[in-house]
């Protein structure tokens, strides 16, 4: 088993600039840092439902209270950099929040597993074994604990094709003796990954989903 960068096609270009736009690194900052009700809030504030302030202070009174720990204020940013990105327009909005996804996961596996062992952008190679085009958004890359993962920005984002990939690699990993995570980050409620996993007939057993609730597992290992 070994890593390659992906192909730099037209489209690895255009997305490079995507991933480099700077609102992304600091929602990322914010986000990894964030409770799972602050994420709740960007998620649906990124959905682009609303412009003003005013609607998610008022939707989310508990986040904007006022304390002595700094809370409200991170809320108050989380919501600025999240109407930020709200209000690039639908095509931009949705490519920066599928990198915002992949940045948070990149930014939470870099403290468990260091930064140097985290990649992006990255194909999985199996001797014998025709390689995929499709790179994974985030690998981590460290003998004994490897991981390949996928990231989504919503529960409607796992598909056959998704779980099916990652399931492979695992499977290709596993016959060269090579232990090799499979996981698919969602930035969306669990009860919502819960179901579109049960439409799905593709192998996901093996998967570990996180979901919006657990990103900080991946920080923790488990």
């Amino acid at each position: 088993m070994r890593f390659q960068d992906a192909a730099r096609d037209g489209r690895a270009v255009v997305y490079a600039g995507i991933q480099a736009d700077p609102v992304v690194a600091r929602a990322a900052a914010l986000l990894a840092d964030a409770t799972p009700a602050q994420r709740v809030l960007a998620r649906a504030v990124m959905n682009g439902e609303s412009s003003d302030p005013l609607t998610w202070t008022t939707m989310f009174p508990t986040l904007f209270a006022a304390d002595d720990h700094g809370g409200r204020d991170r809320s108050e940013a989380i919501l600025a950099v999240a109407l930020e990105i709200a209000e690039r327009g639908d095509q931009v909005r949705n490519q920066l929040r599928g990198a915002l996804v992949e940045a948070v996961t990149a930014v939470l596996l870099g403290r468990r597993a260091g930064d140097a062992a985290v990649r992006r952008e990255r194909r999985v190679l199996f001797d014998g074994v025709p390689a995929e085009i499709h790179p994974y958004d985030v690998t981590v890359e460290l003998e004994g604990h490897a991981a390949a993962i996928d990231c989504k920005w919503g529960a409607r984002g796992i598909s056959a094709d998704v779980l099916h990939q990652l399931d492979d690699a695992r499977t290709h990993a596993a016959d060269d003796d090579e232990r090799l995570a499979a996981i698919l980050v969602v930035f969306d409620a669990a009860l919502s990954c819960r179901v579109r996993l049960e439409r799905q007939t593709a192998p996901h057993e093996s998967t570990e989903i996180v979901s919006l609730e657990t990103l900080d597992r991946l920080a923790a290992g488990g």
